[in-house]
């Protein structure tokens, strides 16, 4: 297996979805790199080095934005790690949605991401889903080229289970160093399943149980996207929300005045005291809400387990069994 590229873990990600203008196929204008610039300014300014994009964000902009503003600053690609994923193919073949990790996919979809972003390498590649027609052969042979041609550094996959990434694993001479999940104070799934074994409400949960142990005893690294919980607590609350969601809220709030930070601070370092290390994505493209997030990292180092357990219960709206 070659070496593999150092992933941060337990560390801030950027996530560039938000970039790039809207989710239409017109040209990006100006102005969207102007306000792709603000983001990964604001980034930079609180730390964060690896930058999380894929082939399909905005329909290619947010790549290409990036890439504008990649080539208008000396010195930027020598001090961030980059990584792209593939695999999802939007609006072709007369399906609205589907999958490809064939090998001239993956090799065509690099090398549209490179171009896009204007440089000769990406730090990962990120399998974007599972694919049911994968062939784990195939995906090597073309990961292999791709490596070999200097243009992926590692590999990684999102949103995938254990069984999956093993199955994949044994056929790459690479390994693994990274899977991408949905990991959040709202979307719970992946801390439920670990303490509803052998209990009534197990089938509420559709987690694969054994993927953050798995990830964790192998080395790869958990990236959180959605870590933020998608604004639900703060700045963006659903219309009518759950007597959880409102004490949730509440909680978060009162935690971020006593421990002097920002309740989105408190919300990544809850995810970030779990011991799998999980290092959670930042997708928000507002600068003011990027630069909120600094102090994530002391928050996880002073947050006490009493008050880990008082988020968790409050956030699932019932005591744990």
């Amino acid at each position: 297996m070659t070496e593999q590229t150092a992933v941060p873990n337990g560390r801030l990600l950027y996530g560039c979805m938000g970039l790039g203008g809207d989710w239409s196929t017109d040209p990006h204008e100006i102005t969207d790199v102007e306000a792709a610039a603000e983001a990964i300014e604001a980034a930079l300014d609180i730390g964060v080095t690896l930058f999380d994009h894929a082939d399909i964000y905005r329909h290619g902009k947010a790549e290409a934005v990036f890439g504008e503003v990649l080539a208008g600053t000396s010195g930027l690609r020598e001090r961030i790690q980059l990584q792209t994923k593939c695999g999802i193919r939007l609006n072709e073949r007369g399906l609205e949605t589907h999958y490809d990790l064939s090998a001239d996919a993956i090799v065509e979809r690099v090398n549209g991401s490179l171009e896009r972003l204007r440089t000769d390498y990406v730090d990962i590649l990120l399998l974007h889903r599972p694919d049911p027609l994968m062939d784990p052969a195939e995906v090597a042979a073309a990961v292999g080229k791709l490596m070999a041609d200097g243009k992926v550094r590692a590999l990684g996959v999102s949103n995938m289970s254990a069984a999956q990434i093993e199955f994949l694993q044994d056929s790459l001479e690479t390994p693994v160093v990274a899977n991408q999940l949905e990991l959040s104070l709202l979307k719970r799934d992946w801390l439920e399943s670990t303490v509803l074994v052998n209990h009534p409400d197990a089938h509420s949960y559709s987690f694969p149980h054994g993927t953050l142990e798995y990830c964790a005893r192998q080395g790869i690294t958990l990236q959180a996207y959605g870590a933020l919980a998608r604004g639900h607590y703060t700045g963006n609350p659903p219309e009518r929300p759950t007597p959880a969601e409102s004490a949730t809220a509440a909680l978060l709030a009162e935690m971020a005045r006593e421990k002097d930070t920002t309740v989105e601070a408190v919300l990544l370092g809850w995810l970030m005291k779990h011991p799998a290390g999980i290092a959670p994505v930042i997708g928000s493209a507002n600068p003011d809400r990027i630069r909120a997030c600094a102090g994530a990292a002391r928050v996880a180092g002073t947050m006490t387990r009493a008050e880990w357990y008082r988020l968790w219960v409050t956030a699932r709206g019932s005591n744990i069994p």
